[in-house]
């Protein structure tokens, strides 16, 4: 364990609340605590056990001022969060009480610690590797019960269990490399240059399935934006409600009633995604609905998935095939609305224009679209759109951080080199300097191989207190 000075900060979320907690690491936690905390049963902190609370208040050591009403959790070294002496106390959730609190082991010879600090710790001492420490901020920003189970899982070991296998795999690979090039000619048993080519090349493979997975990893990270478009009162708004189950937006039959975007949360099937309803798209006189048409517009290029929705009971109009020659270049779904009405527009006429797009027949007359079987039909060509039918998580673990996939992708590209020169028969030290860098851009991942830089960007997004 590496020892630091003593680090203090508020743990929860500014605000009021239930419960508070000012948490303490480093070698003066628990003398902090003997300072400033009172029990009724006047026991000293020094005598209490470890992974317990304990009732009793903070007090002002000099004035004698009772400060807050408090449960004293005590984790000593080195089974604790960072593997140091901690001790949290469990304050009333409010922001006077959390600040005496947080002020008095300042005072006592803590000091504020950085963002991130707590956990960058745990990294340092070996509690965890740099993958898990990451996991631990995917975990806090987590938007499904996938995101959160997918970060719980890399939290738990399962990314560094598989880079740590390849890193193994590479670091055989490169020693038998090196002992040919220090004993060339002692009469060992090798592995001949085919085997080791062929190894190098199963090692490649399983990086390649590794990267493959970063496309749903960057789908559950960041999300999926889908707008939805269309002219006005073809019953977008009503869409995004029923989508929701909610009255998000307002409905009636005025044409123009959303002029400007609306945005609203929506998880389907674990993936995180941003529902936007739109303007309108139509030639306007009206100054406010140009802008909301502009914005409508803008949507055709910046969503990543496109819901372009048509009214059956009329005609095509010019707007209407403008949208259709856009869908054909975009990732987009195409929504027939209004089948309980009359129908004037097919979908044989939108497979004219957009043979290619999947089109979906629905009502929302009822809110519900046509007894829920519409939505439900739009809701899995979503998720065909997004996952190519593929399922986006299994038993294999699945990189959704993008400073994995970079290292990755070096580490790939390294590993190539030496395979080319395997191929071309090229001297030994050759193959091993690109086994080398290969190893070290696996090695960034789990922090084996990392600089302080690196590590200050990666805790600098972490919150105060974690």
């Amino acid at each position: 364990m590496i020892e630091w000075d003593t680090i203090a900060a508020i743990a929860t979320p500014r605000g009021e609340g239930g419960v508070g907690i000012v948490r303490v690491s480093g070698s003066l936690a628990i003398p902090i605590a003997c300072q400033i905390f009172r029990s009724p049963r006047h026991v000293s902190v020094a005598e209490l056990p470890s992974h317990t609370l304990n009732y009793g208040h903070v007090v002002h050591p000099a004035a004698g001022e009772i400060i807050d009403e408090v449960m004293l959790g005590i984790m000593r070294a080195p089974k604790s969060y960072t593997a140091e002496d901690v001790v949290e106390f469990n304050c009333h959730g409010g922001v006077v009480p959390l600040r005496g609190v947080l002020e008095l082991t300042l005072k006592a010879g803590a000091r504020l610690a950085a963002p991130g600090e707590f956990t960058k710790r745990a990294f340092l001492n070996g509690r965890l590797d740099l993958a898990q420490a990451e996991a631990v901020v995917d975990l806090i920003r987590s938007k499904t019960d996938l995101t959160r189970q997918i970060a719980i899982d890399q939290l738990s070991g399962k990314l560094s269990q598989t880079i740590n296998a390849l890193n193994d795999r590479l670091a055989n690979l490169l020693a038998e490399v090196e002992a040919s090039i220090d004993f060339p000619e002692e009469e060992l048993d090798f592995m001949d240059l085919r085997v080791m080519k062929q190894t190098a090349q199963d090692i490649l493979d399983d990086l390649d399935r590794l990267i493959a997975t970063t496309s749903d990893g960057k789908l559950l990270r960041e999300g999926v934006s889908i707008a939805i478009l269309g002219r006005p009162n073809v019953g977008k708004s009503s869409l995004l409600n029923t989508l929701l189950q909610e009255d998000r937006a307002i409905v009636t039959e005025i044409p123009g009633t959303t002029r400007d975007t609306i945005e609203a949360p929506l998880n389907l099937g674990g993936i995180p995604l941003n529902l936007i309803d739109t303007a309108g798209i139509h030639q306007t006189t009206d100054v406010v609905e140009q802008q909301g048409v502009m914005r409508s517009k803008a949507y055709l290029d910046r969503a990543d998935l496109l819901l372009i929705m048509f009214d059956s009971s009329r005609s095509l109009t010019e707007e209407d095939r403008e949208l259709l020659r856009a869908s054909k270049v975009r990732k987009s779904i195409l929504i027939l609305n209004k089948i309980d009405l009359p129908i004037v527009t097919s979908l044989a006429e939108l497979h004219t224009d957009a043979p290619q797009k999947p089109v979906v027949q629905i009502s929302l007359l009822d809110g519900k679209g046509l007894d829920g079987k519409g939505v439900e039909e739009l809701k899995s060509a979503v998720h065909q759109e997004l996952l190519e039918g593929e399922t986006i998580w299994g038993d294999s673990p699945i990189v959704t951080n993008v400073r994995h996939h970079d290292a990755l992708r070096r580490g790939r590209l390294a590993l190539g080199h030496a395979i080319e020169s395997f191929t071309q028969q090229m001297p030994p030290d050759l193959v091993a300097v690109d086994l080398h860098s290969s190893l070290d851009c696996l090695g960034e991942i789990v922090g084996k191989t990392t600089t302080e830089d690196i590590l200050g960007k990666i805790f600098s997004q972490f919150c105060v207190g974690k």
